[in-house]
């Protein structure tokens, strides 16, 4: 089967050592036959200014943009800062959600991934995250959370290791493909 399915994958830390893109490299890794993941990195999008949100936009901003644009789903792994999404991550949605519901996260499909070295694993931020998704119009991926609790046992050197996370992110990753294609089939608010 040919690559069918282009999904963006974004981080919301921009630590090296981050569970987080941890995540978002293994998902580059264990995805279905038909799907690829390639990682955007936030570093470079400046502060959100609506002064700087014209047609000529910084170039890490417009290449954003781009990359959710041109994707056919987004998948956001997300650390939790004080119970929410940390201010990288808001500050790239910020800039994408513009202009108003015309912005490239409308009606486009979108998974959340969480990582954090607590016993919760972020699942905070994911109902952040979530909440914020729904008032932009995203068609976010209505799967059982993926949380990585305890991630500093389960990655090690900057990857994924623990078999039965790999696994689990992997049946994720199968289940966004098919919602991916359901919303490309029947829209975002088909009944």
């Amino acid at each position: 089967m040919s690559e069918d399915i282009r999904i963006v994958g974004i981080a919301g830390s921009l630590r090296e050592g981050s569970y987080n893109r941890a995540l978002i490299r293994a998902a580059t890794e264990l995805t279905p036959d038909g799907v690829r993941v390639s990682p955007f990195d936030l570093r470079g999008v400046p502060m959100y200014e609506a002064s700087l949100d014209g047609d000529d936009k910084p170039e890490p901003v417009q290449a954003l943009k781009d990359a959710i644009s041109e994707a056919d789903g987004v998948l956001i792994a997300t650390p939790e800062y004080n119970y929410g999404i940390p201010g990288v991550l808001k500050n790239a949605i910020d800039w994408a959600s513009r202009p108003g519901y015309r912005s490239p996260f409308r009606d486009k499909p979108v998974a959340i991934v969480s990582a954090s070295p607590s016993a919760l694993g972020g699942v905070r931020a994911q109902q952040h995250l979530k909440l914020t998704l729904l008032g932009m119009a995203s068609a976010v991926f209505p799967w059982p959370e993926y949380v990585l609790a305890q991630a500093s046992e389960r990655v090690q050197d900057g990857a994924l290791k623990d078999a039965r996370s790999r696994e689990m992110l992997g049946e994720l990753l199968e289940g966004f493909a098919g919602w991916i294609r359901a919303v490309r089939t029947y829209g975002a608010n088909a009944k």
